[in-house]
């Protein structure tokens, strides 16, 4: 925190000493003129997420706030010494009123209501039961989030399966489609998809276009572990049963009030799109938007009325709490501030630092290529956050959500599919992945380790990916 604050005082000192000699308009950091140089403390931020929780979990857990403040100010500094006061607080500003704190006010109000939703009881974990509850999952994730279905569904998905001796590939494929895949079809369901949502992208333009990838790769995911559960399951038939120790009981629904409260949280997302007042609120050249300043209060009340109504022991049956979102708001802070340089690069195109980049994912005709973005978001996806990752690609391709959602439209579903589904290739791709392993393995379920689990998805998802590219991106 020292450390933290210490960084702060020497920026704002800076800043002041600068100040009068900015030469750049407010939020003009001149991205054509930057150097790769400027996209080192994000790579920095990134790694630090991706290796920090493996190679150091305990020095990660007691300082990943002073981890994102760190690279965070080697952005803010430097920008402040070289570009001036006023355009480096211009580009925090427009990060930070319109995209970091939409963002996190919807993964809080998702993540408070989610976690007031409880399922009580046990069911026999037989190949048809475990196909439904994967795919109820899997449907839930487009409308409370990956991380709020990952919440609901694992303990009951893990309840019905502790008496068999294989289940290991129930965790992995809850993983897959719960966790990753099943959230690709609405702004809700994973937060790369909120960020193109706040970037101008229409709500439904992700159900429509992500339709027909999403439906095929659960339908083959799916079928694939039905029959792999069924084989297994046979093989547990074979031998002496084990105890369970949750016999199978009434399946029984608690904090049911909060179904209602996503309802709310759905309708506030569709009022903000659809409701234009014309009002705008400058905040030092800032356009704040009346509807969105609406609907962020509404989400934020939303959250405050589940705390109010549901009772405390349904949350403590989810075991909930509320480290994982202030790691995500602290951590998710110093991402988008490590972006600003990246973002203002990527926007100048073929002017800019990385014209190789844009070169890689243009054909030679200068169309865009869709296999090279949908593989190139899916790769750095699947060991980095994707949700940077996302922006990242979006602003490679031109970042003008009109563009991108008629005569780009192949392009951004390239990218959307890209961020969403490969994030499941790795335990780090997103964060609910982590979250269910280590629920899974507290519950005794064994675990495959990182690399154990990156065999699972190279023979399951990559494959699957190959014959998506094949179909839907060429």
């Amino acid at each position: 925190m020292a450390l933290t604050i210490g960084l702060k005082r020497i920026g704002v000192v800076v800043a002041g000493c600068l100040a009068s000699s900015a030469a750049l308009a407010a939020g003009d950091i001149g991205g054509a003129t930057l150097g790769v140089a400027w996209a080192l403390p994000f790579a920095g931020m990134l790694l630090s997420i991706a290796l920090g929780p493996v190679l150091f979990p305990h020095l990660w857990e007691l300082n990943y706030g002073k981890f994102a403040a760190f690279w965070a100010m080697l952005v803010l500094v430097p920008l402040v010494l070289f570009r001036g006061f006023d355009p480096t607080l211009g580009a925090l500003l427009h990060t930070g009123l319109l995209d970091y704190v939409p963002f996190i006010i919807l993964l809080f109000a998702l993540f408070t209501i989610a976690g007031g939703i409880l399922i009580m009881g046990n069911l026999h974990g037989t190949p048809a039961t475990n196909t439904v509850l994967l795919a109820i999952g899997t449907v839930l994730a487009s409308f409370v989030g990956t991380t709020g279905a990952s919440i609901i569904m694992i303990r009951p998905v893990l309840r019905a399966n502790d008496s068999r001796r294989h289940n290991v590939h129930v965790v992995v494929f809850f993983i897959f489609l719960v966790s990753n895949i099943g959230g690709s079809l609405t702004p809700l369901g994973d937060p790369p998809l909120f960020l193109g949502f706040l970037r101008g992208v229409s709500f439904f333009w992700t159900t429509t276009h992500l339709l027909p990838e999403t439906a095929f790769a659960v339908a083959a995911l799916l079928a694939l572990f039905f029959a792999l559960d069924s084989w297994l399951y046979r093989k547990d038939e074979g031998l002496p049963p084990l105890k369970d120790p949750t016999p199978d009981r009434a399946i029984k629904l608690y904090g049911k009030v909060n179904i209602a409260l996503l309802g709310g949280v759905i309708l506030a997302i569709l009022m903000s799109a659809s409701w234009k007042p014309g009002i705008v609120f400058d905040v030092r050249g800032i356009q704040v938007e009346l509807q969105n300043l609406v609907r962020d209060v509404i989400l934020l009340a939303l959250a405050g009325i589940s705390l109010k109504l549901t009772p405390g022991p349904v949350r403590a049956g989810n075991e909930f709490s509320w480290g994982p979102i202030k790691e995500v708001a602290k951590l998710f802070a110093g991402i988008f501030v490590c972006m600003i340089p990246v973002l203002a690069m990527l926007q100048a195109g073929r002017d800019g630092a990385f014209a190789s980049l844009v070169a890689l994912v243009s054909n030679p005709d200068g169309s865009a290529n869709t296999v090279a973005y949908f593989w190139l978001t899916g790769i750095l996806s699947s060991f980095l956050d994707n949700a940077p990752t996302y922006l990242v690609f979006f602003q490679l391709a031109g970042g003008d959500p009109v563009q991108l959602m008629t005569t780009g439209a192949l392009t951004l579903t390239a990218i959307s599919a890209g961020a969403v589904f490969m994030g499941a290739n790795s335990y780090i791709g997103n964060a609910p992945n982590f979250m269910v392993y280590a629920i899974a393995k507290d519950r005794k379920v064994a675990m495959p380790s990182f690399f154990g689990y990156m065999l699972w998805s190279g023979a399951i998802l990559i494959p699957l990916f190959l014959l998506q590219t094949v179909i839907f991106f060429r």
